[in-house]
Formats: structure tokens, sequence, C-alpha cells
């Protein structure tokens, strides 16, 4: 009888473990999915501002381009006129 009753209470604990184990488990499952989010969250925050960072670069050295390549144009513009100007005055028109 006193083998039994051990046996019983042994049997209900096991139980009562493995019952607060299954919730605990998922508790856990559920704190590392949060973490898992909050990270994949935060990453994607970050991955956007580093490509806006990039795109405003990429834009900025556009423009810059772009007026390098205008003030060429009108430097070389100015020296074919400068030019012209002088071999009308040479030739006396």
């Amino acid at each position: 009888m006193k083998k039994f009753t051990a046996l019983a209470l042994i049997s209900a604990a096991a139980l009562g473990l493995a019952a607060c184990s299954n919730k605990t488990q998922s508790d856990a499952g559920n704190t590392a999915e949060s973490a898992g989010n909050d990270i994949d969250n935060t990453a994607a925050a970050g991955t956007n501002s580093v490509d806006n960072a990039l795109d405003a670069a990429g834009n900025m050295m556009d423009n810059s381009a772009n007026a390098a390549g205008n003030a060429t144009d009108n430097a070389a513009n100015a020296t074919g006129n400068a030019l012209t100007n002088a071999g009308n005055a040479v030739k006396g028109h």
C-alpha cells in the first residue's frame, strides 16, 4: 500500500512538473519569437536608414558631377568665345 501511495504521489508530481514545463516552454517560445520580431524590425529600420543615406549620397554625387560638367562646358564656351574674339581682332574685324 505504501508503494502504491508513493507511486501515485510521484506520478502526480511528475504530471504537475510536466504541465508547468509545457507552459514554461510556451512562454519561452513566445518570448523568443517576440525578441526575434524586435530584432527583425530593428534590422529593417537600420537597413532603411542606410538605404536612404546611400540614396542621398548618390544624389549629391550626381548633382556635383552635373555641376562640374556644366562649369566645364561654360569654361570651354568662354574660352572658345575669347579665342574667336582674339582671332577677329587680329583679322581686323
